[in-house]
């Protein structure tokens, strides 16, 4: 038996970022982590984050890393001043403040490098949503990206069962018909979260693990 583990939005959080590599390691031997961005801002430790992912996996796993919307944001701010306000006043201020300065150029490449979906045989992995009257290979950029549901709404994703992250709530994870939303606020006083997959079983997770930890705000995602 296989398996597909798909974590939610980190933002800084590396503690339980760290508890949770634990727990998907003890979970089984091998199998494939798909991260679905919003690594950094909000949270204190967005250096921290950044460094243990892109370390990567120890042993058998395959790591899979998905570009977020606050990804995308602080790469467009050291590209184009005028994109600075924006990011810095939706967490940016305290990415910087953990690198005590200006980002990592190799860490501004390796968010500019990653991919927006993941899909495999029963699933579609997307930071943010998808628009289903639109072919998957007709997505935009700012729906993958920025695109929220209004509560319980679902479709048939062209078959596949959809996993993202991006719209908190402390009640998430949810899995709503073909769609599962694992943003638990972890950087709003949630928890992270993961939603564990069997590789040859189609549908929705059948299990998840959460890992809790309280910073006490919220935002807006």
């Amino acid at each position: 038996m296989r398996y597909t583990f798909a974590i939610g939005d980190i933002h800084g959080c590396i503690d339980p970022l760290n508890r949770m590599i634990d727990r998907i390691e003890a979970y089984a031997p091998e199998g494939t982590v798909v991260f679905l961005g919003d690594y950094i801002d909000r949270g204190p430790d967005s250096k921290s984050v950044l460094d243990r992912i892109i370390a990567g996996p120890s042993g058998p796993w395959r790591w899979i890393c998905l570009k977020g919307n606050h990804e995308d944001m602080m790469v467009a701010a050291y590209a184009d001043s005028d994109s600075r306000d924006v990011w810095i006043s939706n967490g940016g201020l305290e990415t910087e403040m953990s690198y005590d300065g200006r980002v990592l150029p190799q860490h501004l490449q390796w968010a500019a490098d990653r991919p927006l979906l993941h899909v495999d045989r029963y699933r579609i992995f997307v930071h943010a949503g998808v628009v289903p009257e639109f072919p998957l290979k007709r997505q935009t950029r700012r729906d993958l990206l920025w695109l929220r549901f209004p509560p319980g709404e679902s479709s048939d994703y062209w078959g596949k069962h959809l996993v993202h992250g991006h719209t908190p709530s402390l009640s998430n994870p949810v899995t709503t018909g073909n769609r599962t939303n694992i943003d638990s606020g972890c950087v709003f006083g949630g928890k992270l979260s993961c939603a564990v997959f069997d590789d040859e079983i189609a549908g929705g997770p059948i299990d998840f693990i959460e890992v809790r930890h309280e910073l006490g705000r919220f935002g807006n995602g």
